[in-house]
Formats: C-alpha cells, sequence, structure tokens
C-alpha cells in the first residue's frame, strides 16, 4: 500500500465498546458510569415487537423515564423534534438508543436538541457543535450501520423531500454495548442488507479520498469477517458466534467509513432512499459492484485490497485484476447470501432514477469519491446498469 510521504490525518474513535451475548443487561451500570441517571430510551415498533427493548428496560429499572418507539425505516427531522420535546418533558439526562441505524441517528439528534435546544433543522452541516453533548448509549440490533461509532447522522428533511448530513465530534456516542443477542432474531433479509450496508461501508472506506492505513485496516478486518461469517447468519441466524463476529465487522467498518468517508454508492442509496424509500443496506448491496465498476480506473489500488481481503487476489495479479476480481467476487457474494441484485427488484422506476441522480450530485458522500462526478448523466447510467 503506497502513502503520500506527507500524508497527515486525524484518527477519532472515542467509542468505549462493550461486548458479548448478554451485554445488553449491563446498561444500567454503563449509564452509570456516565453519572446519569434519568433514561430516555429510543427504539422503533420492530424492535418493540420482537421484545428487544424488555430485557434493557429490566435492567435501567426506574432510571427509565420514558420510551420513545416513534421511529420509521427513515427517521425525519420533525420526528427527532417531537422526541426531543418529549424528553425534555420527562427530564432525560442521557439517550439510550436500542435498534438499527434509523433509531440510532434519532438518538444523535435528540442529543444535540436536549443540549443546544431548537429544531434540529437548524444543525444541518459539519462541525457546528463547540461542547459535549448529553450522552448516548447505544444497543444495536442490527449489524450493518456502524452509527455506534460515527459521528454522523443521516436524517430526512420532510420540507426539502432530501436526507440531509451531521456531522459533529462532540456527538459521537460515549458507549456501544454489542450483544448478539439482540440481533439472534433479525431476518434474513435484514440480515444480509445490513451486513451489505457494513459491507459497503468498508470498500468505500479503502477507495476514499480520505483514506488512511488505521481506516484501511479496519476496514480490510470487517471485510474478512463478513465475507467469511454473514453466509453463517444469512443460513442459522440462532449462531451468535456468527452473528458477533458481523456486529465487529460492522463496527469496524463504521470506525474506517466514520474517517474516511464513503462516496458514490451512499450517495446514490441516501438519494434512493429519499426518493424510492428503499431500504438504505439494499440500496447499497445493490449498487456497489455497478459504482466499483464505475470507480475502477481511480480505485484499482482500493480494489485491490478488497480484493486481497475477499481472499481473491491470485499470485502474480497487478492492482487493476485484482480489482476486477473484487467486483466480480462481490456479485457473486451477493447472489451466495440472497441479497436482491437489482434495483427494478425492489420497487424502482425511471422517474425515481431521475430525480435520484440529481439529488446524488448535491450529497455530501459523493465529494470523496474517488472517480469526481460532476455529470447527472453519469449518475443515471450507473442506476441503469443497475436497474
Amino acid at each position: 500500500m503506497a502513502y503520500d510521504r506527507d500524508l497527515s490525518f486525524v484518527y477519532f474513535g472515542p467509542t468505549k465498546i462493550v461486548f458479548g451475548a448478554g451485554t445488553a443487561r449491563d446498561v444500567d451500570m454503563e449509564m452509570a458510569g456516565l453519572g446519569c441517571r434519568r433514561a430516555l430510551v429510543v427504539t422503533d415498533p420492530g424492535v418493540m415487537k420482537a421484545g428487544l427493548v424488555e430485557g434493557v428496560l429490566k435492567a435501567l429499572g426506574d432510571r427509565c423515564v420514558g420510551v420513545w418507539s416513534d421511529v420509521p425505516q427513515d427517521t425525519g427531522v420533525g420526528i427527532v423534534n417531537r422526541a426531543a420535546a418529549f424528553a425534555r418533558e420527562k427530564g432525560a439526562d442521557c439517550v439510550v438508543s436500542v435498534g438499527g441505524g434509523s433509531v440510532i441517528d434519532t438518538g444523535k439528534g435528540i442529543c444535540i436538541l436536549l443540549t443546544e435546544g431548537g429544531g434540529l433543522e437548524n444543525f444541518e452541516g459539519i462541525q457546528l457543535l463547540t461542547r459535549p453533548q448529553t450522552p448516548h448509549i447505544v444497543i444495536p440490533t442490527t449489524a450493518g450501520t456502524g452509527s455506534e461509532v460515527t459521528c454522523m447522522a443521516v436524517i430526512l428533511d420532510e420540507r426539502k423531500g432530501q436526507k440531509i448530513l451531521i456531522v459533529e465530534y462532540f456527538n459521537t456516542p460515549r458507549i456501544a454495548i454489542l450483544d448478539p443477542k439482540m440481533t439472534e432474531k433479525l431476518p434474513p433479509l435484514l440480515t444480509v442488507s445490513t451486513g451489505m450496508d457494513a459491507m459497503t461501508h468498508a470498500v468505500e472506506a479503502l477507495q476514499s479520498v480520505q483514506r488512511e492505513p488505521i481506516a484501511d485496516g479496519l476496514a480490510m478486518q470487517a471485510i474478512r469477517l463478513l465475507h467469511r461469517d454473514l453466509p453463517v447468519c444469512a443460513e442459522n441466524g440462532a449462531d451468535l458466534a456468527a452473528r458477533g463476529q458481523t456486529q465487529l465487522a460492522a463496527t469496524m467498518a463504521g470506525w474506517a467509513f466514520g474517517n474516511a468517508m464513503v462516496g458514490l454508492v451512499h450517495a446514490m442509496a441516501h438519494s434512493l432512499g429519499a426518493i424510492a424509500r428503499v431500504p438504505h443496506g439494499i440500496a447499497n448491496g445493490i449498487l456497489l459492484p455497478h459504482v466499483m465498476a464505475f470507480n475502477l480506473d481511480d480505485a484499482a489500488e482500493g480494489y485491490a485490497m478488497v480484493a486481497e481481503a475477499l481472499g481473491v487476489r491470485e499470485r502474480g495479479m497487478d492492482e487493476r485484476e485484482a480489482a476486477e476480481a473484487a467486483i466480480t467476487a462481490i456479485r457473486s457474494f451477493l447472489e451466495r447470501i440472497g441479497h436482491p441484485l437489482r434495483l427494478s427488484e425492489v420497487g424502482v422506476t425511471d422517474e425515481d432514477i431521475a430525480k435520484s441522480a440529481a439529488l446524488s450530485l448535491s450529497d455530501g458522500a459523493i465529494v470523496n469519491n474517488p472517480r469526481p462526478v460532476l455529470d447527472e448523466e453519469e449518475v443515471i447510467a450507473v442506476y441503469r446498469a443497475a436497474f
């Protein structure tokens, strides 16, 4: 791996990790360690129905002052504002998020508003905060988003009809409890689609214009673990060892892309989510090999590292050959785990493609793509290749 001789970067990863089957029951101890006494639990209807919140509430006891479960697949500014008002009414001094990326991003938004006041629409942007925010403990119920260790939140602005990006070092979760039992009941499609979200984070971190050695190492190990253990989880959701390894992979991929950033796959997936309501992980998985093909000439070195992590770089391959092998391997992996392969399978229309392409050009993720993207027609061509 060749880096510029004058390479300089900042690696940021302050979240404490608590890992192991049954560790969700330790949430009260972790909360006490933060000096907090009144927790708002944030979750969604699916997690509630699966019974995953019950053990957390039991562990918290009277430390829980309320539950906000009105979080949809793609959380919105209005939802966060209402949840924050509820948290303030209850006197919450910390947030415990139990769920996937949408729930965690909702929790991040609530933490900002509990400290700063106002509405979340006033905090779109990068590094606007000047002080630590309300403590946030995250208990993921999926293994994909990496949101438990990132300073970012992606939230739908209902007025704009577009997802906005909030990036704040001061708002990174303090503690992430990775309990494989919390992902045990995840259905196969959600298992593989959230896993492909993590895979995309790792691959895009390796191709990013901001890539650096620490993020590269985390991304490569995340790819190795996902390649080995995600198919096991898809076939046998009760395999807690494999579940735990995919959780760790998602967290490592979160640290990787949280520092190196993502690219065109995420810009396009964010836009599909806003326009066509395609679940984020599914959009990422479908688009990933097509964007890799689009970026090939500018990202061969990074993709060669993907090939190494996937075990498909053979002796004597140059970087481009290895990069092409990585793209082929990703396509085969999607088929192996039963992930959707085409946008047409998930209800995307020609009209959705045109609208999403326009939005993609204004998405912040596109800035770090290795191949500059300036023309809407280029994005439409990638969408159509994936259609």
